[in-house]
């Protein structure tokens, strides 16, 4: 699930509403393999956070942009 900042704008709110639910879900999933030391892949942490970010960036600035009009 890699996104970068073009392929986000691409898409729709609610199609980023949802891959927000999905990358907290893995988010919160990643935590608990840490916390037992099962985690496979620990730069998929980071990954995740970062992807996050990006859709809560994208988010705002269309939101500003509502407001604005």
């Amino acid at each position: 699930m890699s996104n970068t900042t073009e392929d986000l704008r691409t898409k729709s709110d609610d199609q980023l509403s949802t891959e927000l639910g999905a990358l907290k879900k893995e988010a919160f999933n990643l935590r608990f393999q840490a916390a037992t030391n099962q985690l496979e892949r620990p730069a998929r942490v980071r990954e995740v956070r970062r992807n996050i970010a990006r859709i809560k960036t994208l988010q705002s600035e269309r939101a500003r942009a509502v407001a604005k009009n």
